[in-house]
């Protein structure tokens, strides 16, 4: 438990195989998780259904990365409960200032319509949280966002704990030594989540269905 946790010392228990949460929007205080069971997103299984295909091919969206990057994690946190507090939210834009915490955002008739965000050490992507205020929003980030880490060069999509939804895109649970053996890979990997050019809706079905 602490209220007084650097950005270094988040970054060094990242690499270790844990994460801080807060109880409440109005708990100052943090505390680290390391759950029994992991969830990850295996990036060469991710699951577009037939109603999200035809979603993106519509392509009545845009998408951008680290354009809106606080107004992404002020939607992940808008919401009744969350474990996103004062200290969090500061030391996410600590670390996004220094290039380790990157969002991808979707837009549509000029608003932010959903998005994801998340902590990258070497080939590991720590997917913090994601929102959505339009149909299909979260979704086709996280289309966008798996194609990213493929193209980028990262091998482990971690997101935490695995809900119904991200089940249904292809999240599943590992244990903590599996899950800790990847993450000792990936660390050691190198990777630039700035580095591929956001794809058309064609591009990245095109790619999606020849790897999943």
């Amino acid at each position: 438990m602490t209220d007084r946790l650097s950005a270094e010392l988040l970054l060094a228990g990242y690499a270790q195989g844990i994460f801080p949460m807060a109880e409440s929007r109005e708990n100052p205080q943090l505390h680290w998780f390391d759950p029994a069971m992991r969830g990850i997103v295996p990036l060469e299984n991710f699951h577009i259904s037939r109603s999200l295909a035809k979603h993106l091919r519509r392509g009545n969206y845009t998408i951008s990365t680290n354009r809106a990057f606080r107004a992404v994690v002020e939607g992940c946190a808008d919401r009744d409960e969350t474990w996103i507090n004062g200290p969090l939210f500061a030391l996410y834009d600590q670390l996004h200032a220094a290039g380790f915490a990157h969002s991808l955002e979707v837009w549509q008739d000029g608003d932010l319509a959903g998005g994801i965000f998340g902590i990258t050490l070497g080939g590991a992507f720590f997917g913090e949280s994601m929102f959505s205020r339009r149909t299909n929003a979260s979704k086709t980030a996280l289309a966008y966002l798996v194609d990213r880490l493929r193209q980028a060069g990262f091998s482990l999509f971690d997101t935490q704990y695995i809900t119904p939804h991200l089940a249904s895109l292809g999240a599943v649970e590992i244990p903590r030594a599996d899950y800790r053996a990847r993450l000792a890979r990936a660390l050691r990997q190198e990777a630039d989540f700035d580095a591929p050019e956001l794809p058309g809706p064609h591009s990245l079905l095109q790619r999606m269905t020849q790897t999943s």
